[in-house]
């Protein structure tokens, strides 16, 4: 009887039905009872926090770099008719259909020092592959669709006569983006640039080839918890991926807060 009920209650201490290999990680890394000097020391290690700053910067700037050249791109969309147009708007949804692995071996083919764009930035010198620029460049490449696919409704709802409007009435280009358009848009670019940057945070595949993966220089945090992974460091992989998790948390609730704040101004 004892050794059944001893049974029984290891068996609710591992969670009842659900996978240990899951649960043990989280029991040894989560703060509690002891524990949290486990989990700040796993996630304030110094290879992790250069980790979070790599990811950091490069998806802040990749997001604002999407938020500028994905309003252009959803512009001309919009606004204009040209040959090829389709084409172009096909394209847009490229890297959500391209597996990420295979945009990574592109963009590093290409831009490595020996290749077709890489080769001729090099005298220049700029260097793309396997440095933080490379990062980015990827970053770009698979967080534009969002911010474009986010404006163009917007743009298609608005009419180009209230740009008319207040040309007549003697705005400059310039006056009538920033006091007419921009009030519109806004809520819809700052969705977009949130969910470019959700992306970024925990891109891995199209980021891995590119960054060259230098601990402290181009690790990604999602790169170091595989590689955490791979040195069977459970604890330490389940800590950072806790706090990318509550990062994404984070950047939910404001793309929420957003899109209610953009149902409101429709309204």
């Amino acid at each position: 009887m004892s050794r059944a009920a001893g049974a029984a209650g290891r068996g609710a201490g591992g969670g009842g039905g659900g996978p240990p290999g899951l649960a043990a990680p989280l029991r040894r890394c989560l703060p509690g009872r002891g524990r949290a000097g486990g989990f700040w020391e796993a996630t304030l290690a110094p290879r992790v926090l250069a980790a979070y700053r790599v990811s950091l910067v490069t998806s802040l700037v990749a997001a604002s770099l999407n938020a500028v050249f994905g309003l252009l791109v959803a512009w001309v969309l919009v606004r204009y008719r040209f040959p090829g147009r389709r084409v172009v708007d096909a394209l847009v949804d490229l890297p959500f259909a391209l597996p990420t692995a295979v945009a990574g071996i592109a963009l590093t083919t290409l831009y490595a020092e020996n290749g077709w764009l890489g080769a001729r930035l090099a005298p220049l010198g700029i260097k793309v592959s396997y440095t933080t620029l490379g990062i980015t460049v990827a970053l770009v490449f698979i967080g534009l669709p969002f911010v474009v696919r986010t404006l163009q409704p917007v743009l298609q709802d608005l009419e180009a006569e209230i740009e008319e409007a207040a040309a007549s009435l003697g705005a400059t280009r310039w006056q009538t983006f920033r006091r007419v358009l921009l009030p519109a848009l806004l809520p819809a670019l700052l969705t977009g640039f949130a969910l470019a940057f959700a992306r970024a945070i925990g891109e891995y595949g199209s980021v891995v080839f590119i960054s060259g993966n230098m601990p402290m220089r181009t690790e990604i945090a999602p790169l170091l918890i595989m590689t955490k992974l791979e040195q069977f460091d459970y604890a330490g992989a389940t800590a950072i991926a806790v706090v990318l998790l509550l990062m994404s948390f984070a950047l939910l609730l404001c793309i929420n807060v957003l899109q209610w704040w953009s149902r409101r101004q429709a309204a």
